[in-house]
């Protein structure tokens, strides 16, 4: 009898160490599981994050590109300048030599190539205005791109072009086909791009509303392609204003219809790519217009 008893119970406790075991394994295996996706999700975000960074280079380097070219520019027309100051100051000493000038011409004569040396310094005033506005341009593309995440860019398209700073945004995104009603996951992105316009009170930006070349029959309020791209600008002009505070003052509403296209509207992806609104960070031209002032 006692044999029989301490077999089962040897039997028993064996049982018992083994569903141990297993559910110990199966909790690794789940952890190991949850670990692979975890490592997944890691790869997909540093893979978007070294795109990123090979679009921001590019765009770096062709604002660098830009700003040589300036720099060029520039020097030319030190250049020049040196070389009329010369050529002027010569002129001057002859002219006074030959009594063929007065005294009193000869002064106001100087005095211009005084205003010469002032437009130097405006040129070079100019230069630096230039560099800080490139460096606020690639500060602000950075932001949004930092608030608005990794979207895909068929659906959203933020770049600098020319100096200017250009965030477009598919219509499969923003409205529903044919009409100017927001969707609410447009709702979401345009939030995020409001947060950062706020955050720089001083912009000015223009909303344009584009479409592709199919024609448009009439319905209600719209009456051709003209209609709807000024009603979709209008659209989010009006929601930048009211549910996320932007002030209307800064903000332009504009419809290009068919007429300004990025691409080819003889294939569907062209068309598609055609459809889009586009918020312009318009350039603060007061700023450029205190430069362009005499000098006095």
């Amino acid at each position: 009898m006692p044999f029989r008893f301490y077999l089962f119970s040897l039997l028993l406790l064996g049982s018992m160490s083994a569903c141990v075991s297993s559910k110990k394994l199966k909790s690794a295996q789940a952890d190991l599981e949850s670990l692979q996706g975890k490592y997944k999700t890691l790869e997909t975000d540093l893979s978007d994050c070294a795109t990123e960074k090979a679009t921001l280079a590019r765009q770096k380097e062709a604002c660098e590109r830009e700003k040589a070219l300036l720099a060029t520019k520039v020097n030319e027309l030190n250049g020049q300048i040196d070389f009329l100051k010369q050529n002027n100051n010569q002129a001057i000493k002859q002219l006074e030599t030959m009594s063929v000038i007065s005294s009193q011409q000869a002064e106001s004569i100087r005095k211009s190539m005084e205003n010469m040396g002032m437009k130097d310094a405006y040129i070079q005033t100019l230069q630096q205005q230039m560099a800080k506005k490139d460096s606020m341009n690639m500060a602000l593309v950075m932001n949004l791109k930092g608030a608005i995440g990794n979207l895909d860019d068929q659906d959203i398209n933020i770049k600098i072009d020319k100096g200017v700073v250009y965030i477009d945004i598919s219509d499969k995104l923003l409205f529903t086909t044919g009409s100017y009603d927001i969707t609410d996951k447009a709702k979401t992105v345009l939030g995020k791009v409001a947060m950062v316009l706020k955050n720089q009170p001083d912009l000015e930006f223009m909303v344009e509303g584009h479409t592709d070349n199919i024609g448009f029959t009439s319905n209600g309020p719209i009456s051709d392609n003209w209609d709807l791209s000024v009603k979709r600008a209008t659209t989010v002009v009006r929601l930048l204003q009211k549910q996320y505070g932007l002030d209307p003052a800064k903000m332009v509403a504009a419809g290009r219809g068919e007429y300004s296209p990025v691409a080819d509207n003889t294939t569907k992806e062209g068309k598609a790519a055609n459809r889009r609104t586009r918020i312009v960070v318009l350039p603060q031209l007061d700023q450029f217009f205190k430069l362009l002032e005499t000098p006095k």
